[in-house]
């Protein structure tokens, strides 16, 4: 089973952390939110598990990696993502180089998380090498968004491409021996919810955790699954929507996306197993 985690508004952060099987801080927000802040230190104080990410997809670019090991430093996750660069698989790996030379593994708290960069299939199985090899990371994470997935599966809708694209990722890592099975993978966001089935039927017992705030953003648009998922995507950044505040018919709506997208996934419902 893929654990999962789904970003949202702080005014609901209690309430999908209840159908949710961890937890996901970018890390850009504590600068300015101590409130967002503070539910991810009760969030740790509790004992469930975080990812901390650098907020690549946010900002573009990573967070500042002296900032980001003070709050590594300061809230103590479980996981953190290494600060990265988009689809530069060298650039990349510079930083990952550079940031345990200036703060060494031992130093930090909790378990790194590198995440393979690159533009085409060769960089980006070159990076892959890199950080099963060579980086002291303990999970390997892919995004959902390579420019790469609309050259190796073009499709009128960039979300079908997307989708697709990741699948044959995987699936020519995994052919190829690229994949190390005995490591965790985490996989980054997505485009549309229904991509998660292909690896339930692929049975790919590697792939540890995902997160996305998909179901919840859609939620509150008033957008909800169908059975076969979506074939668009708002376009819209949940940290956009930190503030947001939501209203009964928007959490039902969450709620049905939420359950529709475990049951994609994972195969279950979310009663069965909260």
């Amino acid at each position: 089973m893929i654990k999962i985690a789904h970003e949202s508004p702080k005014s609901i952060f209690s309430t999908v952390q209840k159908f949710t099987d961890y937890d996901y801080a970018l890390v850009h927000l504590f600068e300015e939110d101590k409130e967002y802040l503070q539910h991810f230190k009760d969030a740790v104080a509790n004992g469930r598990e975080v990812i901390l990410d650098n907020s690549i997809f946010e900002l573009e670019e990573a967070f500042d990696a002296d900032r980001f090991a003070y709050w590594i430093k300061e809230l103590k996750p479980t996981w953190y993502i290494v600060p990265d660069a988009l689809e530069q698989c060298f650039k990349t790996c510079d930083q990952m180089d550079q940031f345990f030379k200036k703060y060494p593994k031992e130093t930090l708290p909790g378990k790194a998380i590198g995440v393979v960069q690159g533009k085409t299939y060769e960089s980006i199985a070159s990076c892959y090498d890199y950080m099963d090899k060579v980086a002291p990371v303990d999970m390997i994470a892919i995004s959902f968004d390579y420019s790469y997935y609309q050259v190796s599966c073009p499709h009128p809708n960039k979300y079908v491409s997307w989708m697709l694209g990741r699948a044959k990722l995987l699936g020519d890592l995994e052919s190829k021996g690229v994949i190390n099975k005995d490591k965790p993978h985490h996989l980054l966001g997505c485009g549309v919810p229904q991509e998660f089935m292909l690896y339930r039927e692929a049975n790919y017992d590697w792939l540890y955790s995902l997160d996305t705030s998909n179901p919840v953003v859609h939620g509150i648009k008033g957008i909800s699954y169908s059975d076969q998922g979506l074939w668009d995507k708002e376009s819209q950044k949940l940290f956009e929507m930190i503030n947001q505040e939501v209203d009964d018919i928007q959490i039902s709506t969450i709620k049905n996306n939420i359950q529709k997208f475990r049951w994609f996934t994972n195969g279950q419902t979310v009663d069965s197993i909260f």
